[in-house]
C-alpha cells in the first residue's frame, strides 16, 4: 500500500479549499462594474447637456420672433441663448441667428459646441449641435 506524502495532501487541500473565492470574484467584477457606472453617469450627463442645448436654441428662436425688445439682433439673441443654457460645460459653445426670410421657417437659431464625454478609460470629444425655428410674428 502506498503511503500519501504530506505534500500531496497539502496540495489536494489547497485545490479543494474555497476560502477567498468571493474575494477573487469581487476583484474580477469590480473594475467592470466601476467602468459601467462611470460610463452611465457620463452618458446621463451628456443627455442632460443635449436637453439643455435644445431648450436654449428653442427659447432663443422664440425670443427672436416674439420678444423683439429683448432679442433685437444676432448679438443679443446669442447672449440670451447663452443665458438660457444651464447644462454642463461645452467647449466652444456658440449660437447663431438666421433672421426670418420669405419661404423659410422663421427665425432660426443654431447652437454648436464640443462636449467631452468621460468614460472612465479616457475622454471622447463629441461634437454637438441643435437648431430651432420659430415663425416670425410679422
Amino acid at each position: 500500500m502506498m503511503r500519501k506524502s504530506p505534500s500531496m495532501t497539502a496540495r489536494r487541500l489547497f485545490w479543494l479549499c474555497e476560502r477567498g473565492a468571493i474575494a477573487a470574484e469581487f476583484a474580477l467584477v469590480l473594475p467592470v462594474f466601476v467602468l459601467l457606472t462611470i460610463g452611465t453617469i457620463g452618458v446621463g450627463t451628456m443627455m442632460s447637456m443635449i436637453v439643455s442645448l435644445h431648450f436654449a436654441v428653442e427659447d432663443a428662436a422664440r425670443c427672436a420672433s416674439v420678444k423683439t425688445t429683448v432679442c433685437t439682433n444676432a448679438g443679443t439673441t446669442q447672449t440670451y441663448a447663452t443665458g438660457q443654457y444651464k447644462g454642463p460645460t461645452v467647449t466652444g459653445l456658440a449660437f447663431a441667428l438666421t433672421a426670418a426670410a420669405a419661404g423659410n421657417c422663421g427665425n432660426k437659431v443654431v447652437g454648436t459646441g464640443t462636449y467631452t464625454l468621460r468614460t472612465g478609460l479616457g475622454a471622447i470629444s463629441v461634437p454637438v449641435s441643435a437648431s430651432a425655428c420659430y415663425p416670425s410674428s410679422s
